[in-house]
């Protein structure tokens, strides 16, 4: 209020303060043009009547280097002009002061310059023997004067403003000062103005029913917020234009809020598609529910309509965070999904040798063909539940796992040792280089993790290739290298080849007896050990996977 008072003092004295300033200096200006227009025509009647009587002999001795004299005969041909050579100028029968002074005897005109900075006043009077003598004189613009003035006037405007503002202060102050003292707590012991004395009988009335009505509005308030900011659930109450009423900290952790938003649009929050569904289902009196997804994670969102009276007056939120449920969910699927199509197809290999065995309708002599498919799709399959339960085992944790010193460099050897001979069926080199680096961790998963490593080195490889395991210490981690010059992973896989039952060739996989799983089986025993997993593949180049273990 005080702002609003010095504000509309201020400007009030300022707009005068300027008006006079503006209307002084126009009638300044009109002063300054009348005497000169007097002084003017006072020279022009002057000069027309030395020329009426002398003729031309009237400028031989004239000295006049303020103003511009021009004789002009009754046809408009320039007879004489002090500035410039009468034969170069023009016929000035088509100027408005000559034609003027030629019908009436006197004659005017006022041409400013461009820049409105000078003007030009002209003043023709016609002689005895018709023709016209005109002055011209150059005078300032208003503009012009405005800048010879301008000093003196911003000083006068400047020691104006200042005392406005003083005086505005000063008032607003002084007007705001009772109201301003006002005991708000008792209302009725105030002294000021008559004209509050109804307001304060008011206010002391309203604040008894406040102080009664805020005692028990304090007490539902923590009892509600207490239930709800201890749920794992966001709670969120909006009002009936979407505004956020209250919203717990279960809510703020999922929607991201870095501040307090009650009073905010709630699609300030959350403008996903799936939350304006849900607000315009609930504004039209049903319930429903959607699930969103907010920097991947997953919510499940359902939204009810609140009524007061039989009327709509808001929406009730309930967010439930469903992250690892859904990818349980997606993966259970997903695991058996990929369990069954895996156990199906060696499943009916074994059934179909086995029926046509067991009915006689196998050839003399190729009963050890079918006898060797029987084992090699049994063996299939029990490498593949092996795989599953060391799998299940690491999602699991290995917390009952004994951990202790392991010699990356000596186990290297060892499964290299115990890999030699598949080596060398498939044609392929097998090698250890390195040094000792000893990490803490569970022996058998890092044998499993190099086994896994190596058996997918040397099946994805060709005859003539080669399997080099290499073991490193840094100082604070070792790396164990498994690279061949393989048939390559393509880009496009390389992101996917250690989820579980991926298979970049299914064909060449199924020939070799891979599950699918030996990848994911490394990722699932580096995670364990807190390792970090790198990989480098070019297709027909070969394949460099290396396992980072902190020390």
């Amino acid at each position: 209020m005080t702002k609003r008072i010095f504000r509309s003092i201020s400007l009030a004295a300022l707009g005068a303060m300027l008006a006079v300033v503006a209307i002084i200096i126009g009638v300044l200006y009109n002063f300054y043009i009348g005497e000169q227009k007097e002084q003017q025509w006072q020279q022009t009647e002057l000069a027309a009547q030395g020329v009426a009587q002398n003729g031309m002999g009237y400028f031989e001795e004239l000295e006049l280097e303020q103003c511009r004299i021009t004789w002009v005969a009754a046809d408009g041909t320039v007879l004489y002009d002090n500035r410039v050579s009468a034969e170069s100028l023009s016929n000035h029968n088509e100027r408005e002061e000559i034609t003027e002074a030629l019908i009436s005897g006197f004659g005017e005109s006022v041409r400013n310059s461009d820049t409105l900075m000078e003007q030009t006043r002209y003043t023709a009077q016609r002689l005895p023997d018709g023709s016209v003598l005109r002055l011209a004189v150059s005078q300032n613009g208003i503009l012009a004067l405005l800048a010879q003035v301008f000093w003196p006037i911003l000083v006068v405007v400047v020691a104006g403003a200042v005392l406005s503002l003083m005086l505005a202060s000063r008032l607003s102050k002084k007007i705001v000062e009772p109201l301003n003292e006002l005991d708000l707590n008792h209302p009725l012991s105030n002294e000021g103005y008559d004209e509050v004395a109804p307001l304060l009988h008011r206010i002391e009335s309203q604040q008894r029913e406040i102080r009664k009505q805020s005692g028990m509005l304090h007490q539902r308030r923590r009892e509600f917020e207490t239930i709800t900011n201890n749920m794992d659930e966001g709670l969120v109450l909006l009002n009936e234009k979407n505004k956020i009423l209250t919203m717990n900290a279960s809510a703020s952790r999922m929607l991201e809020s870095d501040g307090d938003y009650t009073g905010k649009d709630i699609l300030a929050l959350d403008r996903s598609e799936a939350m304006l569904d849900l607000l315009l289902t609930a504004r039209r009196g049903k319930g429903a529910e959607r699930i969103t997804e907010k920097n991947g994670r997953q919510y499940r969102i359902e939204a009810n309509p609140v009524f007061s009276q039989g009327f709509f007056s808001g929406v009730a939120l309930l967010i439930m965070d469903v992250t690892e449920r859904e990818q349980a969910e997606r993966l259970r699927r997903e695991f058996t999904a990929n369990v069954s199509h895996e156990l199906k197809t060696p499943l009916h290999t074994i059934s179909g040798c086995a029926e046509l065995l067991s009915n006689g309708m196998v050839k003399p002599g190729d009963e050890k063909g079918f006898s060797n498919q029987i084992y090699t799709e049994a063996q299939r399959m029990i490498h593949l539940v092996d795989d599953i339960i060391g799998l299940s085992r690491l999602d699991e944790g290995a917390e009952d796992m004994q951990r202790e010193e392991v010699d990356l460099y000596a186990l290297a050897q060892e499964v290299a040792g115990r890999f030699a001979p598949t080596a060398e069926e498939a044609k392929v080199s097998l090698s250890v280089q390195g040094g000792q680096a000893t990490v803490v961790g569970i022996r058998r998963m890092l044998d499993t993790l190099i086994s896994n490593l190596c058996s997918n080195a040397i099946k994805y490889n060709r005859p003539g290739g080669r399997v080099d395991i290499t073991v490193e210490a840094a100082q604070r981690e070792a790396r164990l290298t498994v690279a061949d010059n393989g048939i390559g992973i393509p880009i496009e896989h390389q992101s996917r080849v250690f989820e579980r039952f991926y298979r970049v060739d299914k064909s060449r996989s199924k020939a070799v007896g891979g599950t699918g799983l030996g990848l994911s089986i490394v990722k699932h025993a580096a995670l364990v050990h807190d390792a970090r997993i790198e990989m480098e593949s070019q297709p027909e180049k070969g394949t460099t996977i290396t396992v980072i273990f902190p020390l």
